[in-house]
């Protein structure tokens, strides 16, 4: 397995390509900016992309997936509730202060439940709404790994005081969705290092508060 990730674009989000190298196809989730630094690495790494996964719909996770899709042909997979956010696209540029990307409806739902990924290395899709209404986390349950998006931090969670977001609905997705998973879990986040479910169980301020 190829397992990359590494932070793009002026909020650092954490995009990740996960690769089969002997299938020689991977996955890419949350291309938020430099697009061209991830197609590069795709052709090195010798892949051909097969889906684009997007955590949930801010311009610093989605930005780069219509420019993505282009250059590889690989289909875009979102959670249809968080289609608004795609629709506030230029106000979301606004905020942050960068020009409005290209944007499209999703090829596909990440639905509640379903399989993505790779066929030796599926993820099942945690819809987990509350910093978005269509917020997901992806489980990959053989290999003891969730991409969290905004939903959970290594000892923080994600903000809700953007349209859309909800405080105790972060808080009932992370309780009944996450913290139930297995301990040794992996944890990437859609921004900062790398945490495990046992660690945020136990030291997590907004959790063990709660």
């Amino acid at each position: 397995m190829i397992l990359e990730t590494f932070p793009v674009g002026l909020l650092q989000c954490n995009c990740t390509i996960l690769g089969d190298e002997e299938a020689g196809e991977a996955i890419v989730i949350d291309p938020g900016d430099e697009v061209e630094r991830i197609e590069r690495r795709l052709t090195e790494l010798g892949l051909v992309l097969k889906q684009i996964l997007i955590t949930h719909a801010h311009i610093d996770h989605i930005g780069g997936a219509v420019k993505l899709k282009r250059l590889t042909g690989a289909p875009i997979f979102l959670n249809e509730a968080d289609l608004e956010q795609v629709k506030m696209m230029a106000a979301q540029a606004k905020w942050v202060g960068v020009a409005t990307p290209e944007t499209a409806a999703p090829d596909a739902h990440l639905a509640d439940g379903m399989t993505v990924g790779l066929k030796r290395y599926p993820a099942q899709v945690l819809h987990t709404p509350g910093h978005t209404r269509g917020s997901v986390c992806l489980h990959f349950v053989p290999l003891q790994l969730l991409f969290a998006g905004d939903t959970l931090f290594a000892g923080s969670i994600g903000r809700t005081d953007l349209p859309g977001g909800n405080y105790g609905q972060i808080l009932d997705s992370i309780h009944a969705r996450l913290l139930p998973l297995p301990g040794e879990t992996k944890v990437i986040p859609g921004h900062g290092p790398a945490t495990r479910i046992q660690d945020e169980r136990k030291s997590n301020p907004f959790l063990i508060l709660r």
